[in-house]
């Protein structure tokens, strides 16, 4: 992949990070001496760290997929490495260093940034159980998920929350509350309507009470048909801000990000990214420039 990079005219030097923390402190080295980009290898925890070190610098940011979800990768329509295809990482990478740059939105909670969405509420309570996992476990996937969401959700029940979006409140006893910066959501297509420089973010609020709730929007999500459920309210916000009858969990790009009260907002085009040729012109509102 090294020797591809350089027919492209890229000169690479790889860093090894020692722990989570050190990938943003890596990457935040790379902008403040003027890089052109900081690829970061590894999955959707990895792109985070990197987005935290390079929000509001010059530095773009590509991916080399080698996580366990990837679901950033996926969004951009980038070949995933696996076992089965190992040379998929060296054509993701080709494919973005002979893309554009473009800048994009990104996401805010309390002091940390998200590139795809933060969850409030189940999947933050699901991820709260799991992370951080074992290495030998993130091998196995989405399976370890699946099994744990179902189950946890047979014991969790809504918060009556209040949310106010962008001035407007809304109240109602709620299971999950996302806040996506991207069309996909974990391995579902969720926000179609969704754009990563539009300076907006997409807010779905999943009202319900429990097990049975939680299992009517997983399906109606798989099917591609929550917009037309009663149950699900949808809103283009730029800030939201989340009180909770009790504390809820709040995870951020698969990461716990802390409890409610909580409050996000939208950062318009702070993070510059490599895009390969076959991202879908859809993700973006705006012509390259």
């Amino acid at each position: 992949m090294r020797q591809e990079l350089a027919q492209c005219g890229w000169s690479l030097d790889i860093e090894l990070s020692g722990c989570v923390k050190d990938v943003s402190r890596l990457a935040r080295q790379a902008a403040s001496a003027q890089l052109d980009a900081v690829w970061a290898a590894g999955g959707d925890g990895t792109v985070r760290e990197v987005v935290n070190g390079l929000v509001g610098t010059e530095t773009a940011m590509g991916v080399l997929p080698v996580g366990s979800r990837n679901v950033w990768a996926r969004q951009l329509n980038l070949p995933v490495f696996s076992l089965a295809h190992p040379f998929h990482l060296r054509e993701a990478a080709v494919s973005q260093a002979r893309g554009v740059v473009r800048p994009v939105d990104v996401g805010q909670v309390g002091s940390q940034y998200f590139l795809l969405w933060a969850g409030i509420g189940f999947d933050a309570y699901v991820t709260k159980e799991m992370e951080p996992r074992h290495r030998l476990t993130k091998r196995l996937g989405t399976l370890p998920y699946i099994v744990a969401s179902l189950m946890l959700a047979r014991d969790f029940s809504g918060v009556r929350v209040r949310m106010i979006l962008d001035g407007r409140i809304v109240r109602g006893r709620v299971v999950l509350a996302v806040v996506s910066n991207t069309q996909m959501y974990a391995a579902f297509q969720m926000a179609d309507h969704a754009r990563l420089d539009d300076g907006l973010l997409d807010l779905f609020i999943f009202k319900g009470t429990g097990f049975s709730y939680i299992l009517r929007h997983a399906i109606k999500v798989f099917s591609g048909r929550h917009l037309q459920d009663p149950k699900v309210v949808h809103r283009q916000v730029r800030q939201v801000a989340v009180w909770a009858e009790q504390p809820m969990d709040v995870q951020a790009d698969g990461d716990p990000a802390g409890t409610t009260p909580i409050s996000l907002r939208v950062v318009p085009r702070a993070l510059r990214i490599l895009v390969p040729p076959q991202s879908p012109n859809h993700l973006f509102s705006s012509e390259v420039r």
